[in-house]
């Protein structure tokens, strides 16, 4: 077990943890575990499917939070299908998934385009739309001349801008992926599998975050180094662990388990044993 003793916040160690100084290549996630432009949207999409459901109750609210929490990483529509056929049993009569896919999108939209508009105002730096820690943690990375990668479920388009509206672009370069229409080849395996190639780098030389069991079993499988960030929806840089985030991303196999990255430079210092 490694000491905690350098960290400030909350950190779990897995007996599967070790340091590798041999990583040339991290991995993040984007919404959740670097922008938090979107925070709030698992109960956004659990809140438009409890009305199909014949028990409308704070624990079937709870269950499909945590449903939709098990496909975090994937593009939304995986999550809306999930969730519809959970609720195939009552009877209520169900819409197409795209139908329901259309009105989370607006409705997210709609309050990315409040969070967005203070940006603009200049009411918030655009870092406070940023997981806490995370830009500190960049610079960290980026110092020891590492090639930063987003992978993200959202669209590509729209990760892009994004991540040129919060001020990522620089550390991340060419090097940022988003979902296309086509869902198999732009799946988290399938382009991850693709940059080891690419780059030329054998799994274990590979960290990624991610807020999502998606990236972390992804990242597991094919012998990399997991980082679970199980961030805050409602608070940010409040340090507490989103409990069903952290039982999922534990039961994905993540080494370390982390609410934000207040101690991005102790982390970073564990992971490369140094």
């Amino acid at each position: 077990m490694f000491s905690t003793s350098a960290f400030t916040g909350h950190i779990e160690f897995s007996p599967s943890f070790s340091a590798r100084p041999q990583i040339s290549h991290v991995v993040f996630d984007f919404d959740g575990t670097v922008a938090w432009l979107k925070h709030g949207w698992p109960d956004i999409m659990a809140n438009l499917l409890l009305p199909y459901f014949p028990i409308r109750s704070d624990e079937t609210l709870h269950n499909l939070r945590a449903e939709i929490l098990s496909l975090n990483g994937r593009p939304p529509i995986f999550q809306i299908r999930r969730c519809l056929e959970m609720a195939a049993g009552s009877a209520e009569k169900l819409p197409e998934p795209e139908q329901l896919l259309s009105e989370y999108a607006s409705r997210l939209g709609e309050a990315l385009k409040e969070r967005l508009a203070k940006i603009y105002r200049h009411e918030v730096s655009p870092e406070a739309f940023l997981v806490h820690g995370a830009m500190r943690l960049l610079k960290e990375l980026s110092d020891r001349d590492l090639t930063l990668i987003i992978l993200s479920g959202t669209e590509q388009e729209k990760v892009q801008e994004e991540a040129e509206m919060l001020g990522l672009t620089p550390y991340f370069g060419r090097h940022i992926y988003g979902s296309t229409t086509d869902l198999v080849a732009s799946s988290k395996q399938a382009v991850i599998n693709r940059l080891l190639a690419e780059e030329n780098i054998a799994g274990e030389r590979l960290l990624s975050f991610g807020d999502g069991p998606v990236e972390i079993q992804v990242t597991k499988e094919v012998g990399g180094l997991a980082v679970g960030v199980a961030s805050d929806e409602n608070v940010n840089g409040s340090g507490k662990m989103d409990t069903q985030k952290q039982k999922l991303l534990k039961d994905a196999g993540a080494d370390l388990l982390v609410p934000d990255y207040r101690d991005g430079r102790a982390l970073v210092e564990c992971i490369f044993g140094k």
